[in-house]
């Protein structure tokens, strides 16, 4: 074998080429969709196999392994499980909105869409919406193409009458390039092409108001905003995020609607695993109770009707398939043969030419046809006016079609069809149907033409047909639209059970933590001469503040702390806190919770609980501090507090409105009670203690054992303005504490 029978290219060219070919058949024969039927050539090769089969609608259905084996044997030699997965696909509810296949037997679940029977068990037949994309293709709609082996002939596309790509949607993936187009509602497809196809200047905007956003086959929120459904439409391209639709029984969640592709038998493996873990300990049992009325019904056992089940949901949410995101890719083959990215206006414009041109060349045939028609009954009708002459000519003639050709000047398709008929059609009666049947295709050979020269006859045409498929086939949207989602996975406190607490804090600065509010910090057992500082009543899964004599807030998870069956552990083992200080309050409440919050120097402000919190060990600074001052315990507030007493070491007490002090994040604070600097200094004089009162309350003063009662109508006159010095309280000086003694409905 000489060199010259062969020809030389380099492997880079001959590599570049052998790609480029391979990337262009993925892209155009395999992953993308067209976008007149919004189909992939497989599921095109499946339903063309199936209407040759004559499995419409309305007839018998037969083993999809036949339907199969003409698939790949006629049109798509590639393996039978591909093309059978391909049909499945077009069979599930679940998968296509809009089945095309009419499956019976095992078909796959949305728990697991792969445990469909195999092929030889399963029978199947086309849907009635399949006759959709059908119905028109033997009425010289579209182009055919040779099939792999040149022996036949399939469509290169359907002569689908509505877009179909948006009602089911697809997802595939080419060579260089992807697709993702989620299901629509097809009223809704529907009313914005014709809005389309009446003012083809309509913007997004206008689509918007009836496009919603995407719509699936069950009830299972999506949730996209409008900036993001702008974004989305406008590029072609964006994401959104379904989560499972939910109610609660009693002590139950039930989900009876699951994210798209999403399984249930999963979804109940992340909640157990997480069980196991201890994250969930207010989740006791999960049942899947799916049966053929109800596929999908999974059950979450709360541990009691005190859990709040919007907050487990919303962290289930976040960290189970209850809830996925998905991606839109509107990436198509358009009209002219090429890959495109498409946005919601252009696919459907670029759509209705696709149909405009469908429609006219369906009625391009017809109208052939007619004129065909009308031709040959020309030429049947002409011979009724001597029927004698024409009979002689057949009878007597040696080539009697020339003759009735030359007798009667017609063509040679109407002497053929003169010379076919029979005796019996020469009748006077056969003559009136030719007649009407003639008059009946005059009308129709009109009408064609008229739409065919008429642009607004022929969208008008195109809007019957598209409003009667909306008649036959329409729905109301399922999948309803929110914006947004509380989706927030638990942070560790969330996870713990809640239960009542008593932290106590002492003198030392040692704390510990009792269950339960029923205990009484004064009878725990202390260290030495240490003994109870402050104690605080809130819930195992909040935040235990610890204030400073220097002004200084931190914060502790209350379920860390030791328990008060012992005595306890130094709090500076938790804190960075400075040296020589002395922890005044401990501190549990809700974020909105507020507190006096005060010093010896006579100053304070109101603070809310969120705003002394921290995760610094440094903790954060809360209350900037005059010279010679430290801070007083904070005194909680309630709604019904109208007014705050506060009372120096000398025995002056003022009384004034809460009001009077503003509400502020950290500072120094307004002046409360008038205390001189020079005697703060010296240590003479400084405010010992503050309380609040509501207007019912009385102010029980103590000094050692004794205690002076303040009843309302006897505080009212130490009642002055804030900041003042106050008044005296009889002889009373070194006053211990001050005690707001609640009134009773009873007294």
């Amino acid at each position: 074998m000489t060199k010259d029978k062969f020809d030389s290219i380099s492997l880079k060219k001959y590599a570049e080429e052998s790609y480029l070919n391979y990337a262009m058949y993925v892209i155009l024969d395999r992953a993308l969709p067209n976008i007149g039927d919004g189909l992939k050539p497989v599921q095109r090769r499946i339903l063309y196999a199936m209407s040759e089969l004559g499995l419409d609608a309305s007839s018998k259905y037969k083993k999809s392994a036949r339907t199969v084996g003409d698939v790949i044997g006629k049109f798509h030699p590639h393996g039978d499980s591909a093309a059978y997965e391909a049909m499945v696909l077009m069979a599930q509810n679940f998968s296509f909105k809009y089945p095309l296949v009419d499956g019976q037997g095992n078909w796959g679940s949305q728990d697991d869409p792969k445990s469909f029977a195999a092929m030889r068990y399963t029978e199947s037949k086309l849907t009635s919406f399949a006759n959709l994309l059908i119905s028109e293709l033997k009425s010289g709609t579209v182009d055919w193409q040779p099939n792999f082996d040149g022996s036949l002939l399939e469509p290169v596309i359907f002569p689908s009458k509505l877009p179909v790509i948006l009602l089911n949607g697809t997802s595939g993936i080419a060579v260089g390039m992807a697709t993702d187009i989620p299901s629509h509602n097809i009223n809704e497809v529907i009313d914005a092409t014709i809005k389309i196809l009446e003012q083809p200047k309509s913007d997004l905007k206008d689509l918007l108001k009836i496009i919603k956003g995407p719509d699936f086959s069950n009830a299972a929120p999506i949730i996209v905003n409008n900036d993001e459904l702008q974004e989305m439409y406008s590029s072609g391209r964006g994401g959104f995020k379904i989560q499972a639709q939910w109610k609660q029984e009693k002590n139950s969640i039930i989900i009876n609607s699951l994210p798209y592709q999403a399984s249930g038998s999963k979804i109940l493996e992340q909640i157990a695993e997480q069980m196991l873990n201890k994250k969930l300990p207010m989740v006791v049992d999960l049942a899947d109770e799916g049966d053929h009325e109800d596929p999908v019904r999974l059950v979450i056992t709360l541990k009691s009707n005190r859990v709040n089940a919007e907050d487990l949901m919303n962290h289930l949410f976040a960290s189970t398939d209850l809830q996925k995101s998905y991606r839109m890719n509107m990436n198509l083959i358009s009209l002219k043969g090429g890959p495109r990215v498409f946005p919601l206006v252009d696919l459907l414009k670029e759509w209705l030419a696709f149909r405009k041109d469908t429609v006219k060349r369906k009625l391009e045939h017809r109208l052939d046809q007619v004129n065909d028609r009308l031709h040959i009954l020309e030429g049947l009708l002409s011979i009724f006016i001597d029927i004698d002459e024409v009979i002689k000519i057949i009878r007597k003639s040696d080539e009697p079609k020339k003759d009735l050709i030359k007798a009667f000047k017609l063509s040679e398709i109407q002497a053929n069809a003169i010379l076919e008929i029979k005796l019996r059609q020469l009748a006077k009666l056969e003559q009136i149907k030719l007649e009407d049947e003639k008059n009946n295709l005059d009308n129709e050979q009109n009408e064609i033409e008229k739409v065919l020269k008429s642009k607004a006859r022929l969208k008008t045409l195109i809007k019957k047909e598209l409003i009667e498929i909306k008649e036959m086939f329409g729905e109301d949207r399922k999948s309803p639209i929110i914006e947004s989602s509380n989706a927030k996975v638990f942070s560790e406190e969330d996870t713990l059970v809640t239960e009542p607490i008593t932290v106590v804090l002492s003198k030392a600065g040692w704390i510990r933590s009792a269950k339960g509010h029923d205990i009484d910090p004064n009878s725990l057992s202390y260290r030495g001469d240490d003994n109870l500082q402050d104690f605080a009543r809130g819930k195992s899964n909040q935040l235990t503040v610890f204030l400073d004599s220097n002004g200084k807030a931190y914060s502790i998870p209350s379920h860390s702390l030791p328990s008060a069956r012992g005595m306890g552990e130094p709090i500076t083992g938790r804190l960075n806190a400075d040296s020589g200080v002395q922890f005044i309050s401990s501190i549990i409440g809700e974020e909105n919770s507020k507190y006096l919050i005060m010093n010896t120097a006579g100053y304070g402000y109101i603070s809310e609980f969120k705003n002394m919190t921290s995760n610094k060990k440094t903790g954060r600074a809360f209350m900037k501090l005059p010279e010679h001052a430290k801070m007083l315990k904070a005194i909680p507030i309630r709604d019904d507090h109208t007014h705050i007493a506060a009372v120096s070491n000398i025995g002056k007490l003022l009384i004034f409105k809460l009001e009077e002090l503003p509400i502020l994040g950290k500072g120094k604070g307004n002046k409360i009670i008038n205390i001189p600097k020079d005697k703060l200094s010296a240590g003479e004089e400084f405010m010992a203690h503050a309380q609040v009162l509501a207007d019912e309350s009385s102010l029980m003063i103590e000094v050692g054992k004794r205690s002076v009662t303040l009843k309302p109508k006897d505080w009212q006159e130490y009642i002055l303005s804030r900041a003042k010095r106050g008044k005296k309280v009889g002889k009373l000086i070194n006053i211990e504490r001050l005690t707001e003694i609640i009134s009773s409905k009873e007294e």
